[in-house]
């Protein structure tokens, strides 16, 4: 099995790519669905935010939102917060590994993947990435969003020039998405089992 790390700053189309290398047969690993799991309704690391951050649960799970104010510009308190939630996502991934033993290729769909050290784990890495002008339009029509808190957020992720220059792949979505389309399929191709390493 080759593990491929796919990565991109807020914005860039990452689930969107993640989604074509689903589309393609490929297992994908999604790191913050995982973590949606386990902040949800009777997730199993709902308790232990709690108890770290009064205030930010409840029936439904964590309220992301509080959660996020909570812990944005906080370096220790989002370092707490990493030690609540990586282990528990550490062995999702591991989970997800197992039953999917028997795939060539897996893809671990993880937005801070150089930031944790995610990088380090797994054989290849593909960045997703678009021109600043257009992921900046793409986030801040999100509900919600703010150019502060977008600024916020860049803050803690590592620039795009520097992801595409540690990549070894990188997948453009600020062109149609026939071409992003085609741009997986050739990552998929050199990364199939009858190509060498």
């Amino acid at each position: 099995m080759r593990t491929l790390g796919l990565t991109g700053s807020i914005g860039m189309g990452k689930s969107t790519v993640a989604r074509m290398f689903a589309e393609a047969g490929v297992p994908v690993f999604d790191s913050d669905a995982a973590v949606h799991r386990l902040q949800g309704p009777a997730g199993r690391t709902v308790a232990a935010i709690e108890a770290r951050f009064p205030g930010t649960t409840g029936e439904a799970g964590v309220n992301r939102t509080t959660l996020g104010e909570a812990v944005l510009g906080d370096p220790a308190a989002m370092a707490a917060l990493e030690r609540i939630v990586h282990p528990a996502v550490a062995e999702e991934r591991a989970a997800f590994v197992a039953a999917n033993a028997g795939a060539p290729l897996v893809v671990f769909d993880v937005p801070l993947l150089f930031e944790t050290g995610g990088d380090r784990a797994v054989d290849r890495i593909a960045v997703v990435s678009a021109a600043a002008e257009v992921q900046r339009a793409r986030v801040l029509a999100r509900p919600g969003m703010t150019a502060a808190k977008l600024d916020a957020i860049l803050a803690r992720q590592m620039p795009d020039a520097e992801k595409r220059a540690r990549a070894h792949f990188v997948i453009p979505t600020d062109v149609p998405l026939a071409e992003t389309r085609a741009h997986v399929g050739r990552v998929i191709a050199c990364l199939s089992p009858d190509q060498g390493r």
